[in-house]
């Protein structure tokens, strides 16, 4: 267990590194959701790579716990300690250095704290596109993506985050740096530490800085929401998309008639183009190359789809505003959701032709829990659900809250009989411990238990998250 952060050792980094140090403040002690209140009264804001080995070195030798901060935007708790002995918070905020750019080869490297809408916008201002997009871009710091192994909506085409990065430069638990900053598609030297360190929540090492692969930028976009029968029709949309326009999806969005619901309920001024509210629709999004015509080719991809019953009414976006009112609509879920205010919320990932008989089969069963509002909605494209379950009107979350954990094992213990995963795109963090320990494969735990051993024996990067402490 590791040992609790002492003045001394507060002293002796202020003395090595002046300025290193301030105060925590109730941003770097909270996460969205409000499930937990972290400890830690000092934040180190290193301003390089070796102020960040000289951090990690000074707490391995002290014992002390490291909690890293990107963002504050993961919604698992990785980012709070909220219990044992208090560490040392460790914020990139300071390092945000934009390296390097290389627009031939569709690579830059930057500082693990640049904001994820500003690694875009640097990339844009090449010519180039980096096409991971999340709610939080505008706070959520790269390190805390590549952390994560974070999704988003373009994962259908571009992947996740770790499909998105070539190399990474890290400190490592004993407070030496992996220079792993490569700009290769192809390294066959070994071990890639870069694939272990990406997903790892800052338990196995800290990443200072990543090298991103970037892409050429579509030359048009658009997007059209699109009324569905079943989340199965969506499904069979999803593949005549891909057989008509292959390589052209950027995102396939599932919505459910509760989450249009609850836009009109807290954020009316949202407008939902589609009247009556259907039951199900989907939000497709098209990058495509200059010689094909987009409104063209969404219009043929509608006429085919309802002459196959797959759609029965929609909208395509004429011109960037239309299309950022259409992806308006789908951003604004979560922040609904928030406003409801969830009793427990569900980041999944099924087989994609699992997620019809998913739907009904887990419904059916919280029927027998309670009385509850189900808002499904999610990325159908790389199979990620968020399977969310709210009170009815007039009750709240805290009227539920002897039930959460009833709820949260009903599905998960679904998704796992039907193959899926418990953690989808969010991570394990805190929140999430207890069911890898209850689904997760014995010999991957075993082995995940004994890197953690062999690069962290004494426990103290972000100690208590994916692993228990």
């Amino acid at each position: 267990m590791a040992e609790p952060l002492t003045s001394e050792c507060l002293a002796r980094l202020e003395a090595d590194m002046p300025g290193l140090l301030r105060m925590a403040e109730a941003r770097d002690l909270e996460e969205p959701r409000g499930r937990w209140t972290g400890q830690g009264g000092a934040v180190a804001c290193p301003r390089s790579t070796e102020e960040v080995a000289c951090v990690v070195r000074a707490c391995a030798a002290a014992g002390v716990g490291i909690v890293p901060l990107g963002g504050g935007s993961g919604l698992v708790g990785g980012q709070t300690k909220p219990d044992g002995t208090a560490p040392l918070i460790l914020s990139l905020e300071r390092m945000t250095a934009l390296r390097g750019l290389w627009p031939e080869e569709n690579v830059m490297i930057v500082e693990a704290g640049m904001i994820l809408a500003d690694v875009q916008a640097a990339a844009a201002e090449a010519g180039r596109l980096f096409p991971l997009s999340l709610a939080s871009e505008g706070s959520a710091r790269i390190g805390g993506v590549l952390a994560t192994n974070a999704g988003g909506v373009n994962v259908l085409r571009y992947g996740n985050a770790r499909d998105l990065c070539l190399g990474v430069e890290a400190v490592l638990p004993d407070g030496s740096i992996h220079h792993g900053l490569r700009r290769l598609r192809k390294d066959n030297t070994g071990y890639d530490l870069r694939h272990l360190l990406i997903g790892s929540e800052g338990t196995l090492g800290i990443i200072t800085a990543a090298s991103l692969r970037l892409y050429p930028q579509p030359a048009t976009e658009i997007a059209a929401l699109l009324a569905v029968p079943s989340p199965e029709a969506a499904l069979a949309l999803l593949n005549l998309a891909q057989a008509r326009l292959s390589g052209m999806v950027s995102a396939f969005e599932l919505i459910h008639r509760q989450g249009l619901d609850f836009l009109a309920e807290t954020m009316p001024q949202v407008a939902v183009p589609l009247l009556p509210l259907p039951e199900w629709a989907v939000l497709i999004d098209l990058g495509l190359p200059r010689e094909v015509e987009a409104e063209e080719a969404m219009a043929m991809l509608y006429a085919e789809a309802a002459e196959e019953g797959l759609v029965s009414d929609g909208i395509i976006a004429v011109g960037a505003a239309q299309r950022d009112a259409l992806w308006r609509i789908r951003e604004s879920l979560p922040l609904a959701n928030r406003k409801i205010g969830a009793v427990s919320n569900h980041d999944i990932s099924l087989p994609l032709s699992a997620i019809g008989a998913f739907i009904p089969r887990a419904v059916k069963a919280l029927s027998a829990i309670g009385d509850f509002r189900i808002n499904c909605f999610g990325h159908l494209g790389d199979g990620n659900l968020h399977f969310n379950v709210f009170p009815q009107p007039g009750k709240t979350r805290a009227d539920h809250e002897d039930q959460r954990e009833a709820i949260k094992t009903c599905v998960h213990d679904i998704v796992h009989d039907m193959g899926g995963s418990v953690s989808a795109e969010h991570g394990v963090g805190r929140l999430k411990v207890a069911d890898l320990e209850r689904y997760g494969d014995p010999a991957k735990l075993a082995a995940m238990r004994a890197i953690k051993a062999a690069l962290d024996p004494k426990g103290i990067m972000n100690p208590g998250a994916v692993l228990r402490g």
